[in-house]
């Protein structure tokens, strides 16, 4: 059983939740969000917001934190293999409240079908908040170009 080793991205002032499944491998080991370089988290989301790509953790903090967008994940805890979602199981959630409670969320937003999906089974029963399911930013959904993922993310700056 892995626990999540990164605490909540938010302030006060976060108006957009971003929600992933599980940190990766990478990310466990970096101990922030989205750490695998072939990750396009940070490529989409510079380019929604027209800012340039961050290259380290203070940089990636200040981008996300300054456009008032918080980021965590929907599991506590879990069984995974490596960085497998389809590996998931035995899953806590984590509890949002420490966030909802603190910041005027206007918009939940889950990167990719899993975490759409947990969200829906674990936090929505919990919380009554919808969240828009984006298409995941992993370089496993080779499906989704960069062009593609930044043009179905942008929804995200509509609610700014």
């Amino acid at each position: 059983m892995l626990s999540h080793p990164i605490p909540p991205l938010y302030d006060e002032h976060s108006k957009i939740l971003i929600l992933g499944s599980f940190p990766s491998v990478k990310s466990r080991e970096q101990q922030f969000f989205y750490g695998h370089k072939q990750n396009r988290f940070w490529r989409v989301m510079a380019q929604v917001l027209d800012c340039a790509v961050p290259e380290t953790v203070a940089q990636k903090r200040e981008m996300l934190l300054s456009h008032h967008i918080a980021v965590w994940d929907v599991i506590a805890s879990c069984e995974i293999t490596g960085s497998s979602d389809a590996s998931i199981k035995d899953v806590t959630p984590n509890d949002l409240s420490r966030i909802l409670n603190c910041a005027d969320i206007r918009a939940i937003y889950t990167n990719g079908g899993k975490a759409q999906q947990l969200y829906q089974k674990y936090i929505f029963p919990v919380t009554g908040r919808e969240a828009v399911a984006l298409p995941s930013t992993s370089p496993a959904n080779a499906g989704y170009s960069l062009e593609r993922l930044v043009e179905a993310w942008r929804m995200i700056r509509e609610e700014l």
